[in-house]
């Protein structure tokens, strides 16, 4: 006879129901107390936008309400930066898009409109069709 068990009684990984689930509860604990201890000013979309090889943007640029400024200070930005990965316009959509998505729910809908604009024209000034 077996040591292992009854297979039903068995479940993936090799452990009975309730191992498994006792494992699962602490590791979720366990990432909250990480959390709590990490406090609220670590952000990690603010951490990708300094480190990673997002492109250099200029400070504030969307908080323009002109949505021709934003486009011609993301393509400015673009063409002069280092800092990037793809051609000039991809990594000027990215980052207006990376911002729309972070803002979510949060951002207002005429500044979601106007980002939305700064799209076409941020298109337009590359020389892309809309």
């Amino acid at each position: 006879m077996s040591t292992r068990g009854h297979p039903s009684t068995r479940r993936k990984g090799g452990r009975p129901a309730r191992q498994r689930h006792a494992y699962a509860s602490a590791a979720k604990a366990h990432t909250k107390a990480r959390h709590a201890k990490r406090g609220a000013t670590t952000r990690w979309s603010q951490r990708v936008t300094q480190t990673s090889d997002a492109m250099d943007i200029e400070a504030g640029v969307f908080r323009s309400y002109s949505a021709e400024a934003i486009a011609q200070s993301l393509k400015a930005s673009a063409l002069r930066s280092r800092r990037r990965k793809g051609t000039p316009f991809q990594s000027a959509m990215s980052m207006l898009n990376f911002y729309i998505n972070r803002a979510g729910k949060n951002l207002p809908r005429s500044r979601r409109d106007t980002l939305v604009k700064a799209k076409g024209k941020l298109r337009e000034a590359f020389g892309r069709k809309p």
